[in-house]
């Protein structure tokens, strides 16, 4: 089975699920926090891979979701710059395997890349396990970005 580096939003329950299914199929997680990782351009691109940049993105975001940050406006220079600047940005998790990457947790794309059993996760067939439940967003993002409420956002390129 694969040795896995997972990147996470600690605490999140999607995340958990996914993990839960790594490790179900026999995999071994390295789990790292990915709000607190020091990312470049040079080591968060390459898990987009030839993907659209607008699916590069979280849609459950708060920037995202409130209209601020519009993924399909941005290129990918600018796309990067913002998830440097706000992790909480990025389409997670991010996953490092045998000098592969990738981002989002989208079983048919896992499963070409890892073996992946569902057996015991019949929900993994009916929504995508990356599909946040919540009915609305995380209630610590800015706590757990080590911001205030009161700083001012990151610019939006036009």
């Amino acid at each position: 089975m694969a040795s896995i580096i997972f990147y996470e939003k600690p605490g999140c329950r999607n995340n958990a699920r996914q993990k839960d299914l790594l490790r179900a199929a026999g995999h071994t997680l390295e789990v790292r926090d990915l709000l607190s990782e020091a990312w470049s351009a040079e080591t968060l691109r390459p898990f987009f891979g030839n993907r659209a940049v607008a699916e590069w993105f979280n849609r459950a975001a708060p920037r995202v979701k409130s209209g601020e940050v519009i993924p399909e406006a941005l290129d990918a220079g600018q796309a990067v710059a913002l998830m440097i600047a706000d992790p909480l940005l990025i389409r997670r998790p991010l996953m490092e395997s045998g000098g592969r990457r990738m981002a989002g947790f989208e079983p048919e794309g896992v499963k070409m890349w890892i073996p992946l059993s569902v057996a015991g996760y019949p929900e993994i067939g009916m929504t995508a396990p990356e599909s946040c439940r919540r009915p609305s967003p995380c209630p610590f993002p800015d706590q757990q970005m080590g911001m205030s409420a009161d700083q001012p956002p990151v610019p939006t390129p036009a």
